[in-house]
């Protein structure tokens, strides 16, 4: 349980006024539920006769707190005998039974009131979940997700939480709860027989060595468990991502082959769960039984051998509470039960929780709003988790206004140089500073402010055509968007779309062509207005008539900004103002088109197997 609490104790937090009301209330619950049974004593007197006893009124507090339960006890059966010789026995039974029937009424009240109560903590804590976990999917940086698969991802977000759901906020109320119910009657049965229930407490660990038994593994198990769903979930992500690949293979009973072994070793281990999840109520009701058996059994000697701690009435009471007890009991082991398996889904989702940003801001970190001279890359080097060096001691200055290209063969580093302008990624060694200032000490959320993005893979949401327009810059104007979209050679195709700038675009932009689609983001970088640009390839996918399209709405797009253009198609680079020439993380040339061409270098051969 320690581990449930460190891991779910931010979220109680959160709700403790809940938390307190629904503690308040079962503890009324609780008490009117003992109270209520007190009224049994008096009913089986009159229905069986087992006192004969005759009574006297003692003054409340004599004796002080000591005989607090004797004079209770006294001046109960005092009443009822008095309410005998008054109005009869049947009379007095009805007076006590509609005693009993309120105090039922006063425990169910406070019972339900318990439970709604905790209502908003259970919705709350899965919606908070939830949402931390998105939070964290945004802020951690691009390195995270090369490492990890996107359909596991995706199960933690959902079939986790929802287990989460299932099994811990399901059993809150029983966690809470229970411990409450099983307190006061504990402190009940002491107060009855203290001897029986220290003999009753003796038998106790044997209930729980069993349960303990059965729950040992369920936690492991349940781990093994969904991790075997999320690589179900990262086949379907996948098959539905290659799908055409797949056909175009026949490679159809491969892939079912390879889906039906995941979720054949999934049955497997969820039956050996819930298995072991299902011996959790027969287990406890057996050793529940064995246990009233034996205080049965050691009551009964007590009695038959004169003893004056306890009296057959008090021993009928006594019963009653101690199987009043074992439901509470019966129901924190299944929460155990329950706990042990959403805690092994609570653990693979708070390691994305607890996974650590590598990309920090300073304390008081400084704003910046334009670029007034330059870009400066000084002896920057950097590889993915200290392993191979992907860039090696690269200089560059990119003065305001200017276009650099940056060419070479892919692996060379080209697009990891430019991911870490906008610090996706933090640089080994070396700096990169804008207007003189380092990035590391600026604010990230200001330095991507100036910086605008078109990348070979136009990247749209499921929304409609202004929406991912307006992406950029919250509040956007129509005139605004569609000027964007005019420039960017977008306006026309938009207007033959049947709903024009609400026409949905689709998952990813399925809607669309891939010439629209990167206008459509062509656009959405115009309509940011930043003054630095980066282009991905952002043509290389494109057909001839959709590139011109599209060179021509990047051509209007770079005229006004410092750009930083990656192509492998060296025609759209030709009027850059320095062309830099990466080849296995190092810039091995430099200059504008023709300085390259007539060094006869490796831009060079790159521009003749271009043009051959």
């Amino acid at each position: 349980m320690r581990t449930f609490y460190q891991i779910m104790g931010k979220y109680f937090v959160r709700y403790k006024r809940y938390i307190f009301g629904t503690l308040g209330m079962n503890i009324l619950a609780a008490l009117f539920n003992v109270f209520s049974f007190t009224v049994l004593l008096p009913i089986l007197q009159i229905l069986f006769k087992i006192n004969t006893d005759t009574y006297e009124f003692i003054p409340w507090g004599t004796g002080g707190w000591n005989s607090f339960l004797d004079v209770a006890k006294n001046n109960g059966y005092y009443y009822s005998q008095q309410l005998i010789e008054s109005y009869g026995p049947a009379t007095t039974l009805l007076l006590l039974g509609l005693i009993l029937a309120g105090l039922t009424l006063l425990k169910t009240l406070t019972y339900f009131g318990g439970s709604a109560t905790l209502a908003p903590l259970r919705t709350g804590i899965v919606r908070d979940i939830r949402n931390d976990i998105y939070r964290k999917i945004v802020s951690l940086p691009l390195s995270f997700f090369s490492e990890e698969r996107k359909g596991d991802i995706m199960t933690r977000i959902t079939a986790d939480v929802n287990e989460v759901d299932a099994s811990i906020t399901s059993s809150l109320d029983m966690v809470i709860k229970n411990p409450i119910f099983i307190l006061v009657y504990l402190t009940t049965l002491f107060c009855i027989s203290w001897q029986l229930t220290l003999f009753t407490l003796l038998v106790v660990p044997m209930l729980a060595f069993g349960i303990g038994r059965i729950g040992k593994k369920l936690r492991s198990k349940s781990l093994f468990m969904q991790a075997k769903l999320s690589d179900s979930v990262s086949q379907i992500e996948e098959t539905l991502g290659g799908l055409r690949i797949i056909k175009a293979f026949i490679a159809e009973e491969k892939m079912i082959n390879r889906f039906e072994k995941v979720t054949a070793e999934y049955r497997d281990i969820a039956n050996r769960v819930a298995i072991r999840h299902s011996a959790a109520h027969p287990v406890s009701e057996f050793l529940g039984t064995v246990m009233i058996v034996l205080v049965l059994w050691f009551g009964g000697w007590l009695i038959f051998n004169g003893s004056n701690t306890i009296d057959a009435n008090l021993f009928i009471y006594y019963l009653v509470i101690l199987y009043t007890i074992l439901q509470p009991m019966k129901d924190l082991s299944k929460a155990g039960y329950a706990i042990q398996k959403g805690l092994a889904s609570m653990e693979r989702i708070n390691n994305i929780l607890s996974a650590e940003n590598t990309i920090r801001e300073v304390d008081n970190p400084q704003i910046i709003e334009n670029l007034n001279d330059s870009i400066e890359i000084k002896g920057v080097s950097f590889s993915y988790n200290e392993g191979k060096e992907i860039l090696h001691d690269i200089n560059l200055t990119i003065k305001k206004g200017q276009t650099i290209a940056l060419v070479g063969q892919s692996g060379s580093g080209k697009s990891t140089l430019v991911d870490l302008i906008p610090r996706y990624h933090d640089i080994a060694e070396g700096s990169i500073t804008i207007d003189g200032k380092d990035i590391r000490n600026l604010s990230i959320r200001s330095l991507r402010g100036l910086i605008g993005n078109v990348n070979q893979e136009a990247i749209l949401f499921n929304d409609t055509i202004r929406n991912n327009i307006a992406f950029g810059k919250d509040g956007a104007t129509q005139d605004e968007i569609e000027a964007a979209a005019r420039i960017a050679n977008a306006h026309d195709f938009i207007m033959a779309t049947e709903e024009g700038y609400e026409t949905n675009v689709g998952d990813r932009g399925c809607r669309l062509s891939g010439g629209q689609r990167q206008r459509i983001s062509i656009a959405r970088a115009i309509l940011k207005n930043p003054p630095i640009l980066i282009l991905d390839e952002a043509t290389s996918a494109l057909d001839t008539e959709s590139e011109r399209l599209v060179q021509n709405a990047l051509e209007r797009l770079m005229s006004t900004r410092t750009t930083i253009a990656i192509a492998h198609r060296l025609s759209t680079i030709k009027h850059a103002d320095e062309i830099c020439v990466l080849h296995e993380g190092q810039i091995v040339e430099r200059g504008t088109h023709e300085e390259l061409i007539s060094k006869g270098g490796y831009y060079k051969r790159l521009h003749d197997m271009q043009q051959l």
